[in-house]
């Protein structure tokens, strides 16, 4: 079981793990409905490695980027979800709408991210390998999507949702 960390932190836990020989893998996103694709490529990911870093987009950055609607879940929540599975060793939470920040600075030698992803399209990329490491693009479970979920919650729970008088 993981833990939520601060940058700071995580940079030392970093310089730790590069000292004693361990690969560290990283892999980000809003996590905001957990589902069985997520928890998949997480443990697919720690397979890569020694320790996994889960990158957790802020309330703000996840509505940036999916709308106001978004999150459903607050960030404090989805990263202890996420640092309570098995696979995951740390999480950190970033304000940014892209890693790109996180992982210059941590530099993991194994970057990992949905096939939903072009290879061209995944932040980091370039540093990662230019620094030795590995990008590796993990297929989709089933079409398994938050989006899907919540039209599938909409769907289903319509009825209970009162027009405003």
């Amino acid at each position: 079981m993981g833990r939520v960390v601060n940058m700071e932190d995580l940079v030392r836990e970093r310089e730790a793990a590069r000292a004693s020989g361990k690969r560290l893998v990283f892999t980000n996103g809003c996590f905001d409905i957990l589902h069985r694709g997520h928890v998949e490529l997480l443990k697919a990911a720690k397979a890569m490695g020694d320790l996994l870093c889960v990158a957790v987009n802020s309330d703000r950055s996840v509505r940036r980027l999916k709308g106001e609607r978004r999150p459903i879940i607050p960030e404090a929540d989805r990263a202890a979800v996420l640092a309570a599975l098995e696979a995951v060793d740390f999480v950190v939470v970033f304000d940014e709408d892209t890693p790109a920040e996180v992982i210059s600075r941590v530099r993991p030698d194994v970057l990992v991210k949905g096939s939903d992803y072009a290879a061209r399209e995944i932040v980091g990329r370039e540093e990662v390998e230019r620094d030795g490491g590995v990008v590796s693009r993990f297929p989709l479970v089933g079409g398994l999507s938050t989006e899907k979920l919540l039209a599938e919650i909409a769907r289903r729970y319509k009825d209970l949702v009162k027009p405003d008088s």
